[in-house]
């Protein structure tokens, strides 16, 4: 393995940068960057309910902590590798979780704490490179007819990486700091001067491989070859110009992309998930691959 540090795109590598208690500071002094003043988080607790119901791909392509601070506001800081099916539709439905546990047994007025949702993207949303928008901070509040917030306690940030294109020359705030590191921990052999920080100090000691112990490298290892491969079979669909073959294109696109994920020996859940097509489909598609070959190049 080249690389000195994790990528923290990886499910391993997020978890070793952010979830674990010796990390919580690195994970308090990320979102804080995105957060008002009148929730910055002092200190928080991880909590260990599981969600239900999530998918095979879910789990591969999403990793997910559920935290709350020390003055009772509720996180779900999601990363999210690929691009999926009704991503906002799921990320609505599981801030609806940490809403729903604070439902208070007999006399109860309803009052609510604030819950917010951060979702860390490896991909930019498809209304944003059809309108040309690069924005990387994308934060959505329930709003009135008059573009009022109506509820200010729900809360949704997105962060378009692929949209961050600072230099380290560039990087002035402790925001631009952390994104940077997103984007290209696993590409630095040394650290910047710019990241010459406690916090980053800290985390480039989580980060760095060589410390690992052999069961984490090979955990690390199995988690940087699925988001690869992942990864892989999403941007040559982008680059063929078949993004629509994902999610709504024609049959012979879709199955043109379901071998080439069979080929990477990618599972039949998280084919479907990302293809659309049936089980059955995918079944007679990993009998008979040749059959359906299109004439377009794989």
């Amino acid at each position: 393995m080249k690389e000195k540090y994790i990528n923290l795109f990886t499910d391993f590598g997020f978890k070793k940068a952010f979830g674990e208690e010796a990390s919580k500071e690195h994970l308090i002094s990320f979102l804080n960057t995105l957060l008002p003043e009148k929730h910055q988080i002092q200190e928080l607790q991880f909590n260990q309910n599981e969600r239900q119901g999530a998918s095979a791909l879910d789990r591969k392509a999403i990793f997910d902590l559920s935290c709350v601070s020390s003055t009772g506001e509720y996180f779900i800081v999601e990363l999210q590798k690929a691009k999926q099916n009704f991503f906002k539709d799921r990320s609505v439905f599981y801030s609806t979780f940490p809403i729903q546990q604070q439902a208070e047994r007999g006399d109860w007025n309803f009052k609510l704490a604030a819950v917010y949702t951060i979702g860390i993207l490896d991909f930019v949303f498809d209304e944003d490179e059809s309108q040309g928008r690069h924005e990387v901070v994308h934060r959505v509040q329930l709003k009135n007819q008059h573009h009022q917030v109506f509820y200010d306690k729900l809360t949704f940030i997105y962060l378009t990486l692929p949209n961050f294109t600072k230099t380290e020359d560039e990087l002035d705030t402790l925001q631009d700091k952390w994104f940077y590191v997103f984007r290209h921990l696993h590409e630095l052999d040394e650290i910047p001067p710019r990241l010459r920080e406690r916090v980053f100090l800290s985390l480039f000691e989580k980060a760095r491989i060589a410390r690992f112990q052999p069961e984490e490298r090979d955990a690390y290892e199995s988690s940087l070859k699925y988001y690869r491969d992942l990864k892989n079979v999403i941007d040559t669909a982008r680059d063929e110009g078949r993004e629509e073959g994902i999610e709504e294109g024609r049959l012979d696109e879709k199955r043109n992309l379901a071998i080439r994920m069979i080929r990477r020996e990618m599972s039949d859940e998280d084919i479907a998930e990302l293809t659309g097509l049936s089980m059955d489909v995918i079944a007679e598609i990993r009998a008979n691959p040749a059959h359906f070959i299109s004439n377009e190049p794989l």
